[in-house]
């Protein structure tokens, strides 16, 4: 895995059988493959949409059938497909009663996701639906200033370990030379705040505190 200045997000496919026990297996990998891209705050509604997109599969398509799982990136927007054999059995949205169980599948995507839709690509159609993201590029983190601003600091930064961790000309590192320069980084502020006259556990106390409180709190409004 590599650090640049910004991140790279390779569209990935999985192919699966369309059975109630794939759902779980599936939950947890867009899961996994969303929290390396950094997208945390799109990953409940991504899960979800993945569930009707494959429920709808099973339910009205068959069960077992071969299908697969795409997730790519469209410009600063999340976009997942499933795709099946069968270019008759169409998805619609259909404004199901409250004590009605059919239809809500695509209902619950229409409000989850910014937009939706269904493609037939020669003896298969694609599902798929694709939501916005904080990001502010297509490559970009989306941790906020702080994450930018640091992101371009360590691979800016010249240390020794760091020039030593990547091609010349190059702004590449691997993710344990990345590690390495923000410890390199932190303990170098560290010595600078002590040549200050300022004590550096305390500042390290109290940047834990400030992270702690910012993750809980992005954490609740993402609830």
């Amino acid at each position: 895995m590599y650090c640049t200045l910004g991140l790279t997000r390779e569209p990935w496919t999985l192919p699966f059988a369309a059975e109630p026990a794939e759902v779980a297996s599936l939950r947890r990998i867009i899961r996994l493959r969303l929290e390396l891209w950094g997208l945390h705050s799109v990953v409940s509604d991504a899960q979800l949409c993945v569930d009707e997109l494959v429920s709808n599969v099973i339910d009205h398509v068959g069960v077992g059938t071969p299908a697969t799982l795409a997730v790519s990136m469209r410009g600063t927007c999340l976009r997942i497909e499933v795709h099946d054999p069968d270019t008759q059995a169409l998805p619609a949205l259909i404004r199901a009663e409250d004590d009605s169980e059919a239809g809500r599948g695509m209902v619950l995507i229409d409000a989850l996701a910014d937009r939706w839709g269904v493609q037939l690509q020669g003896d298969r159609k694609v599902t798929w639906c694709e939501m916005v993201t904080e990001l502010a590029t297509g490559d970009g983190h989306s941790g906020g200033g702080r994450v930018s601003r640091v992101e371009a600091l360590v691979s800016a930064y010249k240390g020794d370990r760091t020039h030593r961790s990547r091609p010349a000309g190059s702004s590449v590192l691997t993710m344990a030379a990345a590690e390495v320069t923000a410890i390199d980084m932190i303990a170098d502020l560290l010595h600078w705040l002590r040549a200050h006259g300022c004590d550096p556990d305390t500042a390290l106390d109290r940047a834990q505190t400030h992270f702690e409180a910012e993750i809980s709190e992005a954490e609740g409004s993402a609830k």
